[in-house]
């Protein structure tokens, strides 16, 4: 996912059974599903435990409100305080929501993905120059090098042309079995 499609994803959109995510108006404002990886289940079970705790301290303190897409709020004026609708990565703060008057739990800053993951690299000791959407460039080469098809690569990262995606799909030579001509020349060694 992209820094913005992960920070406005909603515990609605998350499928533990089909191990599914959708993402919701994503670029060029079109939903996708892509993949939930089983590995981060448990943990993400756990995370969204405390989100439900903290969005029932919410609740009790009068609050609970999230921001609704498209003035859903009118249409379905009690969504907004439901569990589902709130955000997997939720702010700190309970913020103004200026369209209802209401104090709302806004989604955590993209900022703060950026900085958690710059600490996470330096602590991994990565000296190359990586960042959050790095990891979207190593999802696609990944899944093409494991022999998944450039098309569902592309509906996955919900790209429009499979030109980009073609530009996210770096897949590394083998050099194990190469050995370079000058390794040949005699007399070298």
């Amino acid at each position: 996912m992209r820094i913005n499609e992960c920070m406005t994803l909603r515990i609605k959109d998350i499928d533990f059974d089909l191990r599914s995510i959708t993402v919701r108006a994503a670029k060029g404002n079109k939903d996708r599903a892509t993949v939930l990886p089983e590995a981060l289940i448990p943990d993400l079970r756990r995370h969204l435990i405390k989100v439900a705790q903290l969005h029932q301290s919410d609740l009790l303190c009068g609050n609970g409100y999230v921001p609704m897409p498209n003035a859903l709020y009118k249409k379905y004026p009690s969504a907004s305080k439901s569990l589902g609708w709130q955000y997997v990565f939720p702010s700190t703060l309970v913020r103004p929501w200026l369209d209802t008057g209401y104090m709302a739990r806004w989604h955590a800053s993209p900022s703060t993905l950026r900085r958690a993951f710059k600490r996470a690299v330096n602590q991994a000791k990565i000296y190359k120059h990586v960042g959050p959407h790095t990891l979207r460039h190593s999802f696609a080469s990944h899944l093409l090098a494991a022999g998944t098809d450039i098309r569902t690569i592309q509906t996955l990262l919900g790209h429009k042309n499979v030109e980009t995606t073609m530009i996210y799909t770096h897949v590394t030579p083998d050099h194990k079995n190469v050995s370079s001509p000058l390794d040949q020349i005699k007399g070298l060694r």
